[in-house]
């Protein structure tokens, strides 16, 4: 059984900086809007994994009362 309620927080890749000085400066409005929009999304990033986090904690702590549960009723 897997959660098929989790959200998938993917990671956005890294800006590619190229190593040629001439390239860098052909290139800088890109790679510098490819900085921003990671910015951008990797703080969306850090906010998916947080509402996971606490979605899981949830799930976890409604697992361990069910389980509870089931421990009573298997008892009697």
């Amino acid at each position: 059984m897997s959660g098929a309620g989790a959200e998938t927080c993917i990671a956005p890749v890294r800006p590619f900086v190229p190593s040629e000085p001439k390239s860098v400066q052909e290139y800088r409005d890109l790679i510098q809007r490819d900085f921003e929009a990671y910015v951008q999304d990797i703080q969306e990033h850090f906010r998916c994994l947080g509402d996971e986090r606490a979605r899981a904690f949830e799930e976890a702590r409604e697992v361990s009362d069910e389980y509870g549960q089931f421990l009573d009723r298997a008892a009697q």
